[in-house]
């Protein structure tokens, strides 16, 4: 008897899986790299970095302020990792100081490093904020450093989703890829 069709935005070898089974065996090879998301504005780009995540192989994401955001735009890949909430900055660096985790803020702000100069810390938590406002102040005075992507074109800033995806590419190439 032939399986029941699987539609699910799946590799195929997790086709017919749980989603129980398939977090089990996506956390059997996890990797060290964390993502936060400054969540001051219910951003829709939430949505897209969620699904970013997921697809480099991020485990565990955490959400700094709002509960509410652009689950669709994730595409349920949040279903297929942790998602963490916290009510405010200092509830979020609490935890991410117990568990020894290094917090790099990804923001175009003048004092900011050149990403593709840092060197980003192996066991570090990207942190992102909402278009437009980008990360709060409160929060970028916890970053260990500060790190902005090179443009070269006339608009001030790229969106946050595209930012996130070149900043997590960039962790992998030098932690997993080399």
């Amino acid at each position: 008897m032939e399986a029941p069709h699987d539609s699910r935005n799946l590799i195929d070898a997790y086709k017919g899986k749980s989603i129980d089974a398939i977090v089990a065996d996506l956390d059997t090879d996890a990797i060290s790299l964390e993502i936060a998301l400054d969540n001051v504005s219910r951003d829709y780009n939430m949505g897209t970095i969620v699904r970013s995540a997921n697809a480099f192989g991020v485990r565990h994401v955490h959400i700094i302020g709002s509960r509410q955001w652009n689950k669709r735009g994730a595409m349920m890949t949040d279903k297929y990792l942790h998602v963490h909430y916290y009510a405010n900055a200092d509830s979020f660096v609490a935890a991410m100081r117990q568990y020894k985790k290094r917090l790099i803020a990804v923001d175009n702000c003048e004092d900011a490093s050149l990403l593709s100069e840092a060197l980003l810390p192996e066991d570090c938590v990207l942190l992102f904020g909402a278009e437009g406002p980008g990360i709060s102040e409160k929060l970028r005075n916890y970053a260990e450093q500060t790190v902005a992507i090179e443009q070269f074109g006339s608009t001030r800033s790229i969106n946050v989703g595209v930012a996130a995806g070149i900043a997590m590419y960039a962790w992998l190439q030098q932690h997993v890829l080399n």
